[in-house]
C-alpha cells in the first residue's frame, strides 16, 4: 500500500486521506476517513469516491469509512477487462482482505449497488448491513407497467456500443456524460461546472471511457436479462437492507420502485424501503443529510447534529 499525494486533480474533502491498495490485478485509489467500525462506500456511474464528498464527513465521526474507486473508474486502474458482475465483486472482496475487514456495513449507489448486493448474496458472513441508493435486489418482477422507464434508459444501449460508447464518454464537451447528471437529478442546476468537471474530467483519459463502456456492456445490459430470467431466484439476500429511492427519480418513480420490488419479497429476509422527497436518481448528492440521518438511524448510531448543509466543491 502507497500514501497518496494530493494533487490538483484529485477533489479534496477535509479529513479524508488517500492511498493505494495492490490488489491482484489491479491498484485500487482508497479514500479513507474516520475510525472505528467499517463503512464501505461504493459509487455509481458516472461517479468515483466523490459522490460521498457530503456524506463521508458526518460518517467517520462514528465510523471508518472507506470510499474505493471500482475498477475503470476515479483513479484506480482501467484494465482492458474484468467489468462484469463477479470480477467486480472479488475487486471488492480482496480490498477488504488487504485491509484486514472480515465483515463491513456497505452503503451503494446505482452500479456500486450491482456489486454490493453480488457481495452479500455471494458472501453474506461479509457484510453486516446493507444501505442501497437507488438498487433493488437482483429479484425482479417485470410488469408492462415498467416500460415507461425504458425511454429514460435509452443510453445505455448506446454507451454499451464499442467505440461509439468510449467516444461519447470522451470526446468533445461531453455532453452525454454531462446529460446523466442534469437528466436525473431533481433539479439540473443544482450541479455546478466544477462539480460536473470533477466527474467527468476523468472520463477524457481513454481507459477509463472504455470501462465505462465496457460496464454498460458486460454489466447492466448482462445484468438485467438474467435477473429477468430469474437467474438468482434459487438464492437468498440475508444481509439486512435499506433500500432508500429519490421520490423524484423520473425514471422510477415510486409506484414503479414498488412494482420491480414484487419480485423479492419471497427471496429476502431483512428488506426495508424508503423514499426521499426532493431527490431522484444521485440521492447522495442531493440529499446528504438525508442520507446519513438515514443510514445512521438504520445503523444503529446517533443522528448527526442538526445544521445547515455543508456544499463541499471539487476545490479546483
Amino acid at each position: 500500500m502507497s500514501q497518496v499525494q494530493l494533487t490538483s486533480d484529485l477533489p479534496h474533502v477535509a479529513g479524508v486521506r488517500h492511498r493505494f491498495v495492490d490488489l491482484p490485478g489491479l491498484r485500487m485509489h482508497v479514500a479513507e476517513a474516520g475510525s472505528g467500525e467499517p463503512v464501505l462506500l461504493l459509487h455509481g456511474f458516472p461517479q468515483h469516491w466523490w459522490e460521498w464528498r457530503e456524506v463521508i464527513p458526518g460518517l467517520a465521526e462514528r465510523y471508518h469509512v472507506i470510499a474505493p474507486d471500482l475498477r475503470g473508474s476515479g483513479w484506480t486502474d482501467a484494465p482492458h477487462a474484468g467489468y462484469w458482475r463477479d470480477q467486480l465483486r472479488d475487486d471488492v472482496l480482496a480490498l477488504l482482505d488487504e485491509l484486514g475487514l472480515e465483515r463491513v456495513r456497505i452503503i451503494s449507489h446505482d452500479m456500486g449497488a450491482l456489486v454490493a448486493f453480488a457481495l452479500s448474496l455471494d458472501h453474506p458472513e461479509r457484510v453486516r448491513q446493507h444501505v442501497s441508493l437507488g438498487g433493488t435486489p437482483p429479484f425482479v418482477s417485470f410488469s408492462p407497467k415498467l416500460i415507461p422507464a425504458f425511454k429514460h434508459l435509452w443510453f445505455q444501449q448506446v454507451l454499451a456500443m464499442p467505440g461509439l460508447g468510449r467516444r461519447l464518454l470522451s470526446g468533445g464537451r461531453q455532453r452525454l456524460p454531462r446529460y446523466l447528471f442534469t437528466h436525473f437529478t431533481s433539479e439540473a442546476d443544482r450541479w455546478t461546472a466544477d462539480d460536473l468537471d470533477a466527474f467527468v474530467s476523468r472520463l477524457r483519459i481513454p481507459e477509463r471511457a472504455h470501462a465505462g463502456s465496457a460496464l454498460y456492456r458486460t454489466l447492466v445490459l448482462a445484468e438485467l436479462p438474467r435477473m429477468i430470467r430469474g437467474t438468482y431466484n434459487d438464492r437468498r439476500l440475508v444481509t439486512p437492507t435499506l433500500l432508500l429511492f429519490g421520490a423524484a427519480d423520473a425514471a422510477f418513480p415510486p409506484d414503479l420502485v414498488r412494482i420491480l420490488l414484487r419480485g423479492s419479497v419471497d427471496h429476502v429476509d431483512d428488506m426495508q424501503l424508503a423514499f426521499i422527497e426532493g431527490a431522484a436518481h444521485f440521492i447522495a448528492d442531493e440529499k446528504p443529510r438525508d442520507v446519513l440521518e438515514r443510514s445512521l438511524a438504520y445503523f444503529g448510531a446517533p443522528p448527526p447534529p442538526h445544521g445547515p448543509e455543508r456544499k463541499v466543491r471539487s476545490g479546483k
